[in-house]
């Protein structure tokens, strides 16, 4: 009988980095939280034999000992989601960051019952006692919670009379607001964040998300509620990338999660959103956005844990009726924090050291994706887009690979392009979309039969265009002949007039859908004229001598919805290109 045992405590017996073995916890589950050593830091078991646990340490243990104290919490990691989330920054154990001294102590309480805002909310009724309801219904709303409405719903599984509800006014985060069918409902809601919140049926129609990314919503659109990843090299443009759609996709909520990644780049990234104006709502993008940061320098496993905390939080604001938007960047120091955690285990490695099961924790990751009817009967959606960080630019890595089954687009970065200041650096010949078909159909209906044709005819014409650029490198461009030395124009014009985007141009940082259109149907019809001309007796370097220099900045030149003065330079193009003998 150990010591543990014999006291009835539990007692650690084993630390290594961010793993623990405690004994004496013979009732212990699987999932459940354990409090150990003086500082009382969080610890989930993630295996059990006999009376001995192994634990997932999720702070620093520098300063822990064997025969350390560990506490059985009863409970898996449960944050509470409530008001005061939207405009706020926590870590990966979903404690304010806020509102934290600069200096982090590691016994700040979780944003759970111990570590409550006291902030006081106002709750404004939206049923009556006496009122008939079931599960998702609206109970209330809480108005002064951030720039998206925060509606308190009737808990999954319960339905019945509202036999009380409260009135209208001031009331704290673990506040009763109202009883239905016996049970109490309060202004917050504890949730276990690993654990996917229900939903009434998954829908399969694709919904386009628009990123306001000229290649992304052209070429390689991504549907709402489904999974998307970035993939390329350092200094490549992922985070810039990242966070060009946090400011600009149509989603109603934002949860930006920085998962491993340098602490400057989160500072840049609250810094921006608070600064920036939000058009869909007139105020300020912070107030629709909550940060989960958990940078290089906090402990290793939080990042682990961080991305379910943010995906949790989305799946929170789509119960509402709300489409929201979870970025994970990135998934490889997650996969990284797995793979460290595995080998201190002992585990048998798989592909360059990851677990086995890197797998299945990116498909649990990536499944948690999708567009629904909520059980309040709305359509709402959690789009998903990962960053994927692959060593030396290695594309045939595992996380790369793994993620490319799992996702339904990937937009892979090159690092060519981004040396040669092309943003987005997205690589059109090794990027795809899987709900092409879906979406041109959704397109079709909404009055752009010509979407998926355009864009098949611009995707023809860049991999055309860049099989001759290989051959001009060899023998000159002069060399070719005329029709291909056009196929060779007409790729730079679609590479620098459409692909290529200005995110520090108050025209060209977004870009509608009507005005992409518009310069996409502009350059494929220079390039139509640009074949014509030859066909007529011109000479390709006649044709290229013209000046194009308003095709290509005519998307800087226009307005973000601005479709006619694109439609005027692409007259005064053709009609230049016509008086070509």
């Amino acid at each position: 009988m150990t010591d543990a045992t014999a006291s009835g405590q539990a007692r650690t017996v084993r630390v290594t980095g961010p793993l623990l073995e405690a004994d004496g916890v013979p009732d212990v589950a699987m999932g459940e939280i354990l409090h150990v050593g003086p500082d009382r830091i969080s610890a989930e078991v993630v295996a059990v034999q006999g009376g001995r646990a192994t634990l997932q340490a999720y702070e620093y243990t520098g300063g822990i000992r064997a025969g350390e104290h560990a506490a059985p919490s009863g409970r898996p990691l449960t944050g509470l989601f409530g008001p005061g989330l939207l405009g706020s920054a926590f870590d990966g154990l979903m404690r304010p960051l806020t509102s934290a001294p600069v200096w982090l102590s590691p016994d700040r309480p979780l944003h759970t019952a111990e570590g409550a805002d006291a902030r006081r909310w106002h709750f404004e009724p939206r049923v009556v006692t006496g009122d008939e309801v079931s599960e998702g219904d609206v109970l209330g709303v809480v108005p002064d919670s951030g720039a998206v409405e925060h509606r308190v719903m009737v808990p999954a599984g319960t339905h019945g009379r509202v036999e009380w509800i409260a009135e209208a006014g001031e009331t704290g985060a673990l506040d009763r607001v109202a009883t239905v069918a016996g049970t109490d409902v309060h202004l917050s809601d504890h949730w276990p964040i690993r654990r996917p919140r229900p939903f009434r049926e998954r829908l399969s129609d694709p919904v386009p998300l628009h990123t306001g990314q000229r290649v992304l919503d052209l070429f390689f659109p991504v549907a709402r509620g489904a999974a998307a990843a970035v993939s390329g090299g350092f200094g490549t443009g992922k985070t810039m990338l990242l966070q060009q759609i946090a400011k600009w996709c149509d989603a109603d909520v934002i949860v930006y999660v920085g998962c491993g990644e340098r602490g400057n780049e989160m500072a840049d990234v609250l810094d921006d959103f608070a600064q920036l104006a939000d058009e869909r709502t007139g105020g300020r993008l912070v107030d629709r956005t909550v940060v989960v940061a958990n940078t290089s320098n906090m402990p290793m496993m939080a990042r682990e844990l961080s991305i379910y905390t943010g995906i949790s939080i989305a799946e929170f604001y789509r119960d509402m009726g709300h489409d929201a938007v979870v970025i994970a960047d990135s998934t490889s120091r997650w996969a990284e924090a797995l793979r460290e955690f595995a080998n201190r285990r002992g585990d048998l490695p798989a592909e360059e050291g990851f677990p086995a099961d890197l797998s299945s924790q990116l498909a649990a990751f990536y499944e948690r994706a999708g567009r629904v009817t909520t059980l309040g009967g709305q359509d709402a959606s959690v789009t998903v887009i990962g960053a994927v960080s692959p060593p030396g630019g290695d594309m045939s890595e595992p996380v790369t690979t793994i993620t490319q089954r799992f996702v339904r687009a990937m937009w892979m970065l090159d690092r060519d392009l981004a040396y040669a200041r092309h943003y987005p650096a997205v690589q059109w010949s090794g990027s795809f979309a899987r709900d092409t078909a879906g979406l041109a159909r959704w397109q079709t209906v909404r009055g752009d039969p010509e979407w998926s044709v355009r864009r098949a005819t611009a995707l023809e014409v860049l991999a055309e265009a860049d099989r001759l650029a290989s051959l001009a490198e060899v023998i000159g461009v002069n060399s070719l002949p005329s029709r291909e030395r056009m196929v060779v124009l007409g790729g730079r014009l679609l590479r620098e007039a459409v692909l290529a985007q200005n995110a520090l141009h108050p025209h060209d940082a977004t870009c509608s859908d009507e005005k992409g259109a518009a310069l996409l149907d502009t350059v494929l019809e220079v390039i139509d004229a640009c074949h014509a001309a030859i066909d007529r007796g011109a000479t390709a370097t006649a044709v290229e001598r013209l000046d194009f220099g308003p095709v290509i900045r005519a998307a800087q030149a226009a307005g973000r919805d601005d479709s006619a003065t694109i439609a005027t330079i692409r007259e005064q193009a053709l009609d230049e290109l016509g008086r070509l003998p």
